[in-house]
């Protein structure tokens, strides 16, 4: 793994190396479609991944008290407008835990940050408009539940996926309609209708798959607990073998909210010009993987057991990573192909 602390200023091409070489160690998903995104594009979004994933790991901070954390999320919106407490972040969150990658990307936070002030001027504006978004967001939740997140209604819930996860469908759309000169004022304005959609809905497949995880490892439970109330359970009961038919009734709603914006999703994708290869490309992917572990979800209560977890299957995913970038130029096919992969798993013969 990588060490590499920024203490004295480096070049472009350091603070690059680092941001694409830390990539794949805090998100394998998001490595593999960033890569289709070409120059300062490319570079806004891992930029901007990156800083969200540093505020993630503060919020996530198992041991941190809430003041803490407080104040390095606002010292970390701070660094958007002084390199001088961009290049000390590492030393100010030196205390922050989780898992290594996560930490380390924490501790090099001045390199991000390096990177962030290569981009265009507007590219900067849209990276710190929507991530002080997200940031303020995670604030109000962190100091809502001060003893980990505990969501208690489906409004609350949305809420929550619209701060961490909305947000960043909106900073996508602004980057696209910057970038891509086939994204013009009346081909952003109908993505913007469905932005907030595309980010929310993989937030929530996410969020169902790692109910286990979050509960054991992260003291954070999103179900909302009038649900689990309803059917007869509640969080303190979420892993309980005795509920795990209460549990698995409680999460239908969310199963059902994901199905919504998934196909909210779908839609914004094929909303996205043809002549956007680059983007449709970026999308396809986390698209595809998400629709497939939500069937498998909806058909599983593994994710409601200590230590269980779902996960598609790795020869789909390789399926989806050849079928996936060859669709893109035919919405029929896109349709075709997400069809396929709602109703059973798509696997290619030879996988």
């Amino acid at each position: 793994m990588i060490q590499m602390v920024l203490e004295n200023p480096v070049s472009v091409k350091d603070a690059e190396r680092f941001c694409q070489e830390i990539l794949p160690q805090v998100s394998r998903t998001f490595a593999l479609s960033i890569r289709f995104l070409p120059g300062h594009l490319g570079r806004a979004v891992l930029v901007a991944y990156l800083i969200c994933r540093i505020a993630d790991t503060i919020e996530d901070d198992p041991v941190a008290s809430i003041p803490a954390k407080t104040a390095l999320l606002d010292h970390l919106l701070e660094c958007f407008d002084s390199p001088a407490l961009a290049n000390s972040y590492g030393q100010t969150a030196r205390g922050v835990e989780g898992d290594a990658a996560h930490v380390q990307l924490v501790q090099n936070t001045g390199l991000v940050f390096a990177l962030y002030r290569t981009l265009p001027i507007r590219s900067q504006q849209h990276v710190q408009r929507w991530v002080s978004e997200m940031v303020h967001g995670m604030k109000k939740f962190v100091n809502l539940h001060p003893n980990g997140i505990r969501i208690q209604t489906l409004e609350e819930y949305k809420e929550y996926c619209y701060y961490v996860a909305g947000t960043v469908g909106y900073l996508l759309t602004d980057l696209w309609h910057e970038h891509s000169p086939s994204i013009g004022v009346e081909e952003y304005q109908v993505l913007l209708k469905r932005c907030g959609a595309f980010g929310e809905a993989l937030q929530t497949v996410n969020i169902l798959k790692d109910i286990a995880w979050d509960a054991e490892h992260e003291n954070s439970i999103y179900i909302p607990n009038d649900a689990l109330l309803q059917q007869g359970s509640s969080h303190q009961l979420i892993l309980s073998a005795a509920h795990l038919e209460q549990n698995h009734a409680a999460i239908k709603d969310l199963i059902a909210l994901a199905w919504h914006d998934l196909d909210e999703a779908q839609a914004y994708l094929l909303s996205v010009p043809k002549a956007a290869v680059p983007i449709r490309m970026f999308c396809v992917l986390p698209l595809l993987f998400a629709y497939a572990t939500l069937r498998d979800l909806s058909h599983s209560t593994a994710m409601l057991k200590p230590g269980g977890v779902v996960k598609i299957s790795r020869a789909e995913v390789k399926s989806l990573m050849l079928m996936g970038p060859i669709s893109i130029l035919s919405n029929h096919t896109l349709r075709w192909l997400i069809s396929q992969v709602r109703q059973k798993p798509f696997i290619l013969t030879g996988i």
